[in-house]
């Protein structure tokens, strides 16, 4: 099977540019052969690995239909896999995707990072008609799979429900990778990811003050560089005032910035040595979080705001979810965690069984079955 990846890609530093990554590596693993259209932001250049085939210019709107062109064209290429998230592609909500499925004449699989419960008329318009012509629509989890049906209004016969993959981390001894790391006699909370306004870190920092007097030993982690687009912008005006409200809050012994992107093992390294894994997103529409899947599967206790996809999680009983976005709710149970050790153990025992069906080999192998049904159907 010859598949073309759209999307962002590596060395771009983006969840989407390292899902792209980590689905073409265990692709080809199987045998698969798969090459990137890779969607190129205009504040950066980027010297692409050797499977890019093509490159989409994010707001050069004539790229769109010429590369849909160019790929009916190319005898090599017999599925076309689209990731889908609203920010990567130009135009207004990312319509210019539109251009290149429109004209795209090959089948086409839609994998969907971002299925909103409350879209406004563009977000709507946009992915609805993406997932019209779409040959198959890839949702994560089984509420977006029911929101692109029945809010998309994508033919329920061609929704697929296939998790987000989890990278092979190398299980290793909390304890000893402490130590290694300068936090032993630490109980570490993290939270990792590009930094922005969206990701709630500020609520985070303001439930501290109450937590860190019974337990005294709290190290907070805030994991991640700044996003680049972010930086481009406004420079680091977020991060700099999240330092000021650690130093405000007076709490500079609890809190530690790690101001950079992780290569996948030293992102397992911190993941495996984190006591309780903290998604704050104030936003509950978020349907689906990679980082947040990326700790579940490494076996980690679970806090979280109700976002959409962290209710999943709590459904099943393997992480704890806030009625609300406060501090006071995040801190109690993030309190309840740290004071009962036999709730810790039990929520990272049913957190690691999800990371044995996640594993990204058994993802791609997912994928794999769906690209082969659609060639020969």
């Amino acid at each position: 099977m010859n598949v073309l990846n759209v999307g962002t890609y590596s060395p771009q530093q983006c969840g989407i540019a390292s899902f792209s990554k980590d689905l073409r590596d265990n692709l080809m693993r199987l045998g698969e052969r798969i090459s990137i259209a890779a969607v190129s932001d205009p504040h950066y250049t980027y010297q692409y690995p050797h499977e890019v085939s093509y490159v989409l210019r994010q707001t050069q709107k004539s790229d769109y239909a010429n590369t849909a062109n160019a790929v009916n064209s190319n005898i090599g290429i017999d599925l076309v896999i689209v990731q889908h998230e609203y920010g990567i592609y130009g135009g207004a909500d990312g319509n210019y995707l539109l251009d290149f499925t429109s004209h795209l004449k090959k089948p086409f699989v839609l994998v969907t990072h971002t299925v909103l419960p409350t879209p406004t008329a563009s977000q709507r318009t946009v992915l609805r008609n993406l997932c019209r012509q779409a040959t198959a629509v890839v949702c994560m989890t089984e509420t977006s799979a029911l929101l692109a049906s029945q809010l998309y209004e994508a033919a329920s016969e061609k929704v697929y429900v296939i998790q987000h993959g989890l990278p092979p981390f190398p299980q290793k001894n909390r304890c000893q990778l402490k130590r290694e790391y300068g936090f032993a006699d630490k109980d570490l909370i993290t939270t990792f990811g590009l930094i922005g306004p969206g990701k709630g870190i500020e609520i985070v920092i303001r439930t501290l003050p109450e937590l860190v007097t019974r337990h005294r030993n709290l190290m907070y982690l805030i994991v991640g560089r700044t996003h680049p687009l972010l930086v481009k912008h406004e420079g680091e005006r977020y991060r700099d005032m999240l330092t000021d409200l650690v130093i405000d809050l007076g709490l500079q012994d609890h809190v530690s910035f790690i101001n950079r992107f992780l290569e996948p093992e030293e992102l397992g390294d911190y993941l495996y040595m984190t006591d309780i894994y903290l998604s704050p997103y104030p936003q509950m529409g978020q349907s689906i979080s990679g980082t947040l899947a990326y700790a579940l599967g490494c076996g980690r206790a679970i806090v979280s705001t109700p976002h959409i996809y962290a209710q999943m999680a709590g459904q099943e009983q393997r992480g704890l979810v806030a009625p609300d976005t406060t501090p006071q709710s995040l801190a109690k149970l993030l309190n309840r965690i740290l004071s009962e050790p036999d709730l810790k153990l039990k929520l990272e025992k049913r957190a690691a069984s999800l990371g044995r069906k996640i594993k990204w080999p058994y993802i791609a192998q997912q994928y794999a079955v769906l690209g082969e049904s659609i060639l020969k159907s």
